[in-house]
C-alpha cells in the first residue's frame, strides 16, 4: 500500500493568507515540489515499521543495506527494487565509522562523505532519487537556504545532475572562510548567492518564492529538510549505528546536535519505526527556543537568530519544530505562531534538550582531545556536551551515540585556537582549495530575490 503525503497545516483555520491544503500527494510529487501548496511540510500519513530481527541482521553489512530496508519501507509502491538498490548503492559510497570514546559510548563519524558533512547522506540520496522523477523535457529549479553545509552538499549531489538547476543561499556573515569557498565554486548548473542577513531571512526567501503563484511555472522544489526527501534518508544512520552496536533488544540513547531538527527527525522517525530509542537528545546552540519550551512549556522563537561557532544550527525558529509538533499532537507554523500545543508530558518523555553556549562549546572540544585525544569540531561538541548534560542529570548509563556531523578541518581556525593543531584536510576538502568561483551578494528583501529567479530561472530543457 502506498504511503500519502499530508500538510502539517492541514488543521488550520481562519488563518489570514493561508489557504489550507486538506488533500494528500505521492512521495514523488512531495519530493518534487518541497513544501505543501499551504506552506506547511508534508507528512507520511502513516509511519512504516521495521522488525528489529531484519535491523539485526544489518550487522557487519555495509550502510547501503541499512539505506535499501529504510527506502523499500517508504518507497516501495513508487520506485522498483532495481532503482532503489542502484540509489543506495551509488549514494553511499563511504565509511560510517563508529569511535568507542569510552564504555558504551560512541561517536558517530558523519563526515566522511564528499562534503565532508552529515548533509552529504540525504543530499545523495535525494538527487537520485529526484532524477527518477524529472518528467521528460521538463526542469526542476531547486531552492536551498543554507547555514553552512547543506548547501554544499546538496550542490555537489546535484552537480551536473541533467534537468536539475539548483539556487542556493547562504548567510554572507555566518559561514566559516572554507564554506564560503566551497559554496561559490560549485559552478556548472549550481548557483550561489550571498544574503545581506541570517540564516532565517534566507529560509524566508525560499519559503515566500514556494508560496508565490507567479513562480509556480518554474517547477520550484527545495532540498532543505523542509523536503521530505531529506528526511527519509536520515533515518537510516540510527538504524545502522543500532544494527552495528547494540546487543539484543538494548534500548540506546542519541545526541544530535540540532538546528533545524532534520537530523533529529530521522531519529524520532527511526524510534517510531521500531528502534528501541529510549532517549533522543537534542541539544542547541545559544539559540535555545526549543530546550526552552520544553522545560516552561511555551513557545517563542529567537528573532534574529543568534550567531555561535556551531554556525549550521544558528536557527531561531526551526522549519522541522512543525513536524515535531505533529507527531505530538500539536501545530505551529513557518512563523512560529502555535496554533496548537503538542502533547507536552508526551514529547519529554523521548526527548531531551538543553541549550550549549559558545563557551562550553569550547570547553567541550579542548576537555574531549586532551582526555581522549579526540577532536570534535564545534557541532559535534554541541552534541558531545548535550549528552554529558543527559547523562548527568538522569543518571542515564545506557549505550550511547553522539553524531558528529561535520570534518573539524572545516573549522581549521577555531581548532587551531583551541588545540593548537593545524589539521590536515580530507581530499573532498584540499580539492576545493584549488577551484575559482565569484560571490553574487543580495539583499534580504524578497522583491529582489523574485526578480533574480524570473531572470534566470529556465523552467524546460
Amino acid at each position: 500500500m502506498s504511503l500519502r503525503y499530508y500538510s502539517t497545516n492541514r488543521n488550520l483555520e481562519n488563518v489570514a493568507g493561508v489557504s489550507t491544503f486538506t488533500g494528500s500527494v505521492s512521495f514523488k510529487e512531495a519530493l518534487l515540489t518541497g513544501q505543501a501548496p499551504d506552506e506547511g511540510l508534508f507528512m507520511p500519513d502513516s509511519i512504516p515499521r521495521i522488525s528489529l530481527s531484519d535491523i539485526r541482521k544489518l550487522n557487519g553489512k555495509p550502510y547501503w543495506y541499512a539505506a535499501l530496508l529504510v527506502a523499500r519501507a517508504f518507497l516501495s509502491a513508487e520506485f522498483s527494487d532495481e532503482i532503489l538498490e542502484n540509489v543506495v548503492r551509488d549514494a553511499y559510497t563511504f565509511s560510517v565509522p563508529l569511535e568507542k570514546v569510552y564504555p558504551e559510548v560512541y561517536l558517530m563519524r558523519l563526515d566522511q562523505g564528499p562534503t565532508a558533512s552529515f548533509k552529504d547522506f540525504a543530499a545523495r540520496m535525494m538527487a537520485r532519487l529526484m532524477s527518477h522523477c524529472r518528467r521528460p523535457g521538463g526542469r526542476i529549479n531547486i531552492l536551498v537556504a543554507t547555514s553552512g553545509d547543506t548547501g554544499s552538499a546538496v550542490g555537489e549531489a546535484f552537480k551536473g545532475v541533467a534537468g536539475i538547476d539548483v539556487t542556493i543561499l547562504y548567510p554572507e556573515k555566518e559561514v566559516s572562510p572554507r564554506q564560503k569557498k566551497q559554496l561559490d565554486t560549485i559552478g556548472q548548473n549550481i548557483k550561489s548567492i550571498s544574503v545581506d542577513g541570517k540564516f532565517d531571512d534566507c529560509q524566508n526567501l525560499v519559503k515566500q518564492a514556494f508560496a508565490d503563484e507567479e513562480l509556480s511555472k518554474f517547477n520550484l522544489s527545495s532540498a532543505n529538510s523542509i523536503n521530505f526527501g531529506r528526511i527519509m534518508p536520515q533515518i537510516v544512520y540510527y538504524i545502522y549505528a543500532y544494527a552495528q552496536l547494540a546487543h539484543e533488544d538494548e534500548e540506546i540513547v542519541f545526541s544530535v546536535p540540532s538546528g533545524n531538527f532534520g537530523n533529529a527527525l530521522g531519529c524520532e522517525y527511526a524510534r517510531r519505526m521500531g528502534l528501541p530509542v529510549a532517549k533522543l537528545v537534542m541539544p542547541t546552540n545559544e539559540n535555545d527556543e526549543f530546550p526552552i519550551f520544553l522545560a516552561t512549556g511555551k513557545y517563542q522563537k529567537v528573532s534574529p537568530s543568534r550567531a555561535c561557532i556551531s554556525n549550521a544550527m544558528n536557527v531561531g525558529h526551526p522549519s522541522n519544530l512543525a513536524r515535531f509538533f505533529e507527531l505530538y499532537g500539536g501545530t505551529v507554523d513557518r512563523s512560529g505562531n502555535v496554533h496548537r500545543y503538542p502533547d507536552l508530558e508526551k514529547m519529554r518523555k523521548h526527548v531531551y534538550s538543553v541549550s550549549v553556549s559558545d563557551k562550553l562549546t569550547r570547553e567541550t572540544i579542548k576537555a574531549v582531545y586532551e582526555q581522549y585525544k579526540i577532536v570534535l569540531e564545534p557541532h559535534g561538541a554541541v552534541g558531545w556536551a548535550g549528552l554529558q548534560a543527559y547523562r548527568k542529570e538522569c543518571a542515564d548509563a545506557k549505550l550511547a551515540v553522539c553524531l558528529e556531523t561535520a570534518h573539524p578541518a572545516k573549522f581549521p581556525e577555531e581548532i587551531h585556537n583551541l588545540l593548537g593543531l593545524n589539521l590536515e584536510a580530507p581530499q573532498s576538502l584540499k580539492d576545493i582549495d584549488g577551484r575559482a568561483g565569484s560571490t553574487m551578494n543580495m539583499t534580504k528583501n524578497y522583491a529582489d530575490f523574485k526578480k533574480y529567479l524570473q531572470a534566470n530561472l529556465i523552467n524546460k530543457e
